[in-house]
């Protein structure tokens, strides 16, 4: 069976992890390769505009599968050899989901624990349902995050609470997890879905160009300083004036003003006559 059980309506794209039997584990399967490709097609395709990534059943993802790392304990790998199947594996994920042209929303529809705390921290956004908790949990394995949690969680919470969360390992609340900005809302576990669909298509509803370009910027924002950033933009700008979405959003913001200020006439000779 596939780890992502993918569908597509109105530009938004879910891709929900369908692995109950480790929990949605994303290591030791195809879940990467899995991932890869579903970016490799959004990329390809201006009508996907917003991915949200859940989880199927009440765990939104276990993370890491425990068992690897059992084998990798106990086998007679060289060091050099596990740091390449990092690199070609889990690692690839970081990269893969920063890069993404789209906007991403972590749909957390349960626990997500340790890469799986991670790969939430991986999307641009992050609404919670009451029944999920998070762990940044590799100290508790005696390991380190190995997937980027590292740079992600201190950039979305604070280098002072993610250091709490990473040398402790314990899981705190959806509602705490709200406290400290680790995710924008929570909402109880029934209506998870249709909260995050809604902000989807609150952000589907505008231009692929504009919302890619948008999140281009955003994440060069994160590694340029200001006059770099500017001059992306301008050249950003440029492209999106020459747009028929530009030129559209534009003369229907005319033509809406032009019948207010008609309608606003019509209304005052009306009192005055």
């Amino acid at each position: 069976m596939p780890f992502l059980t993918v569908t597509r309506e109105n530009g938004v794209v879910v891709a929900t992890m369908s692995e109950p039997s480790t929990k949605n584990a994303i290591t030791d399967n195809s879940a990467v390769d899995e991932f890869d490709a579903l970016c490799q097609e959004i990329e390809n395709n201006p009508e996907d505009k917003v991915l949200i990534i859940t989880g199927n059943g009440k765990v939104f993802s276990s993370g890491g599968n425990i068992s690897t790392m059992y084998r990798c304990m106990s086998s007679t790998m060289p060091a050099f050899e596990i740091v390449e199947d990092y690199r070609n594996g889990i690692q690839r994920l970081p990269l893969l989901l920063r890069a993404l042209s789209v906007p991403t929303i972590a749909a957390v529809n349960g626990p997500a624990i340790g890469a799986g705390c991670d790969l939430t921290c991986m999307c641009d956004v992050r609404i919670a349902s009451t029944e999920a908790t998070f762990a940044e949990s590799f100290i508790h394995f005696g390991i380190v995050p190995g997937d980027g949690g590292a740079w992600f969680l201190p950039r979305i919470v604070g280098t002072a609470k993610a250091a709490e969360m990473s040398f402790t390992g314990d899981g705190i609340s959806a509602a705490e997890a709200l406290g400290i900005g680790l995710v924008s809302k929570v909402v109880p576990p029934g209506e998870l879905m249709a909260a995050v669909k809604e902000l989807a298509a609150r952000m589907a509803r505008h231009g692929s160009a504009a919302l890619r370009l948008t999140k281009r910027l955003l994440r060069q924002s994160e590694e340029q300083d200001l006059k770099a950033l500017l001059d992306m933009s301008a050249s950003y700008q440029s492209m999106l004036h020459k747009t028929n979405e530009h030129r559209m959003a534009v003369a229907d913001y005319e033509e809406r003003r032009a019948n207010t200020k008609l309608n606003r006439e019509k209304n005052g000779r009306s009192r005055c006559s």
